[in-house]
């Protein structure tokens, strides 16, 4: 796959997809949302690949925000219509990806890119990272899925101030709230990014699926995630995975899924 925006590594069942706009300080425009979902879909398919770790080009940023000069003179029917794609080809897309994605947060994550971390399953952010969501200063709120991901995150409360008040918040803050899952140094991000993702990818490939679905079923409005645990955790006796790690444990062996 070949990307104007995006540059794509994949070593060792991880995938690292570094967003590269760096004179844009990596922000988000229709041509990257497109190549992003484009890279995604390609992955799925690669069995070799087991987790996927998104990152930004450079020292100074993530995903400094959406591409402002695209949508600056939209009416309100292209505004609903930029939300509503980018959320199911990459934010919604992403959420629900059969695979764990990591956001590795260096530098800058606001607007857009915030809300691409968020709706990765696991964030790590070194230390020079500042996160928000600055949206109401451009008379806007958050389109891409931000206003719910922030406050099941850190509640309603906290999510409320970060969105009205516009203030960026560091990274040790993000940590302390529950946003950022690990904080490193910026020489360290990607080894403790990949190091978890080896992790990760140890482990069964359908059960980590399942797992995914499961949670996420929880914070969808119309679903019972108690009985999607208790379907997937069925379907789970049926795989050649849970063949594989039953044995394994009887035959006091690493499974090899």
């Amino acid at each position: 796959m070949e990307f104007n925006n995006l540059l794509l590594e994949i070593s060792d069942s991880i995938a690292v997809i570094t967003l590269n706009r760096p004179k844009q300080l990596n922000a988000l425009n229709k041509e990257t949302i497109a190549e992003l979902h484009q890279a995604l879909e390609g992955l799925k398919e690669d069995t070799t690949v087991r987790v996927v770790i998104l990152t930004g080009s450079g020292e100074k940023s993530f995903v400094a925000g959406a591409d402002i000069k695209e949508f600056a003179n939209f009416s309100v029917t292209e505004g609903t219509e930029l939300a509503a794609l980018g959320q199911s080809s990459l934010f919604d897309y992403i959420e629900n990806y059969c695979k764990p994605v990591i956001a590795a947060v260096n530098g800058f994550a606001l607007g857009g890119g915030l809300e691409l971390a968020m709706s990765a399953h696991i964030r790590i952010a070194s230390n020079n990272a500042k996160l928000g969501l600055p949206e109401v200063t451009l008379g806007l709120i958050p389109g891409y899925g931000g206003t719910q991901r922030l406050a099941q995150l850190v509640g309603k409360g906290r999510a409320l101030e970060m969105i009205l008040s516009a203030q960026m918040i560091k990274a040790d803050r993000a940590y302390e709230m529950g946003l950022v899952n690990h904080l490193t140094e910026l020489e360290e991000l990607l080894p403790t990014a990949k190091g978890l993702a080896a992790k990760i990818a140890q482990n069964s490939p359908n059960a980590i699926h399942s797992a995914i679905k499961c949670v996420n079923a929880g914070y969808t409005d119309g679903m019972n995630g108690f009985k999607v645990e208790i379907e997937e955790f069925g379907k789970c006796f049926g795989t050649e995975d849970f063949t594989e790690g039953t044995t394994a444990f009887l035959e006091k062996r690493k499974p090899q899924f």
